[in-house]
């Protein structure tokens, strides 16, 4: 999966800054890599394939704010 074409700011407008959609970026292809690679694994040693999806979507949700509120 791509990146996103447009990183939504919490007023809707995209972030724009070329340094941080250059961030926003490699941090979703690290990310991307990271969480196949973790998934590939957990089957390959017998973890039921949608299980894992599941454990992984309730990870992402459990993410805390850096800015201490609660994520939406």
């Amino acid at each position: 999966m791509e990146a996103p074409a447009l990183w939504p700011q919490p007023d809707g407008t995209p972030v724009s800054c070329t340094e941080k959609l250059l961030v926003l970026r490699q941090n979703w292809e690290e990310l991307q890599g990271v969480m196949q690679d973790a998934f590939e694994d957990a089957v390959l040693m017998g973890v039921d394939e949608a299980e894992m999806k599941k454990m992984l979507t309730s990870l992402v949700a459990s993410l805390a704010s850096p800015r201490g509120k609660p994520s939406v």
